[in-house]
């Protein structure tokens, strides 16, 4: 049932954003007089599918994985005369930069709206306010205590939580000192605190920068819940369930996540006792976590994702409330937000400031809009919001084969005053999609191979 949903949301979430990609090229297509043949939703065969007044056939098609606008145009066959002036290839170079960049656009108008719609219904946060400092960690030795609250990070304002894990990701990759600003919780004093980093969590595959310093969140805890079980992983074997409660491991009490975590890691190939509570009656397993060679070391791993349950204080939690106009301008600034950070992460990558094994592909995309979508509407909705963002982010990439790619052409159009000729067009064309096919490996690679607890 599980992965029948996972299918079902990734579809839904993928579908959404690419119809929307696609119909940014239409509408402006149709706008400025060209011809559209097909509008497909998924590639190959056709499944079904319809032709609308104009001529143009709507299709589903039987890889539902992307789509396509395909436009009048003479290199894909013969145009007749009359319908030379619709064809694309005709058409001056802004009217075809108009209709490649809509596309992109229309991604980031959805995710506009779709932030819209849930900041109408307000806004909540969590104040970042620090809980439980590891002993020896690089918060410790740059002064951080409990109960401090973290105002800006590299002179970024944090406002919550999420505003703190933004900026630390902005920051993998930096050689020197993270930067932060905190409010001291018994004098109210501002103070500025210094971690000094080199090449930081540049290197490692799912890097989590707050726990990477030795900071926690102020936390209620309650219970350790277990997720979904991986088949054939230690914790399959040794009888573990989806919902079981954890209670103890190795004869340490559960009182938050990370003493769970602690002990599968650095305890590869060797027996934990894992006690938990299941249906309300009390039981003890033994568990070999498997060993797993990340980043250079040895880790334990079960197979299993933690569900942890808990609640933040009342005091940490705030609300805004807006009208029309105030959540409008809210949902333009969180899009591009998320704009300049997934560029930014772009950048990194390329600079080789973030590792390649972060890249995540159709797998991991299913995996996120199961697990949002299972959330609560109002996560689902925010992750097809921000999906649709980097749809339209990795869109404008100059790699030919994108619209960022036919892009870079049309500039060196406008520069020479005449088109690139079509043999370098197909030759960056197939340069492209060796490109694409080389990340898409990657991706999918990550995605395999990335461990469960």
């Amino acid at each position: 049932m599980d992965i029948l949903e996972t299918i079902l949301y990734t579809l839904l979430t993928l579908g959404v954003a690419i119809v929307v990609h696609e119909y940014g090229h239409f509408i402006v297509a149709r706008k400025c007089g060209v011809f559209v043949e097909r509008f497909s939703l998924g590639f190959g065969s056709p499944l079904i599918g319809w032709t609308d007044r104009h001529g143009t056939n709507f299709v589903i098609s039987a890889l539902p994985l992307g789509g396509y606008v395909k436009m009048l145009d003479s290199r894909n066959g013969p145009v007749p005369q009359e319908m030379h002036e619709r064809e694309f290839g005709r058409q001056n170079v802004w009217k075809r930069i108009a209709i490649t960049i809509a596309g992109p656009f229309a991604n980031f108008l959805l995710a506009v709206f779709a932030f819209w719609m849930l900041f109408l219904n307000g806004e909540t946060g969590v104040r970042p306010v620090i809980g439980h400092i590891e002993v020896d960690s690089p918060a410790e030795a740059a002064g951080f205590v409990s109960e401090m609250t973290i105002l800006s990070v590299n002179d970024e304002l944090t406002p919550n939580w999420s505003d703190v894990s933004k900026a630390l990701f902005s920051s993998i990759g930096t050689t020197g000192s993270l930067k932060f600003l905190v409010e001291h919780p018994n004098s109210l004093d501002e103070l500025k605190l210094y971690v000094p980093v080199e090449k930081w969590l540049r290197d490692q595959t799912e890097p989590h920068p707050i726990y990477e310093l030795g900071l926690t969140q102020k936390y209620i805890f309650k219970q350790l819940n277990l997720g979904t079980i991986m088949d054939g992983g230690a914790a399959d074997k040794a009888g573990l369930l989806i919902g079981d409660v954890v209670t103890k491991i190795n004869g340490l009490n559960i009182d938050s996540v990370g003493v769970f975590v602690d002990e599968i890691e650095s305890n590869a190939n060797e027996v934990v006792m894992v006690d938990l509570l299941r249906n309300g009656v009390n039981m003890t397993f033994e568990v070999t976590p498997d060993a797993v060679l990340r980043d250079g070391l040895n880790y334990g791993q079960i197979g299993v994702q933690l569900a942890p349950q808990g609640t933040y204080p009342e005091d940490m939690l705030y609300s805004i409330e807006h009208d029309i106009f105030s959540a409008a301008i809210r949902s333009l600034s969180e899009t591009s937000d998320y704009v300049f950070f997934i560029v930014k992460s772009i950048i990194k990558l390329f600079k080789g400031e973030l590792s390649a094994k972060s890249l995540s592909g159709p797998i991991g995309i299913a995996k996120a809009a199961g697990d949002s979508a299972r959330a609560g509407l109002d996560n689902f909705i925010r992750f097809t919001a921000i999906l649709s963002i980097m749809l339209g982010v990795m869109n404008l990439l100059p790699i030919p084969v994108l619209d960022g790619g036919h892009l870079i052409f049309y500039m060196i159009e406008i520069g020479k005053g005449s088109p690139v000729s079509e043999k370098m067009q197909v030759f960056g064309l197939k340069v492209g999609v060796a490109i694409l096919f080389g990340f898409m490996i990657v991706a999918t690679f990550n995605d395999l191979t990335r461990a469960f607890m």
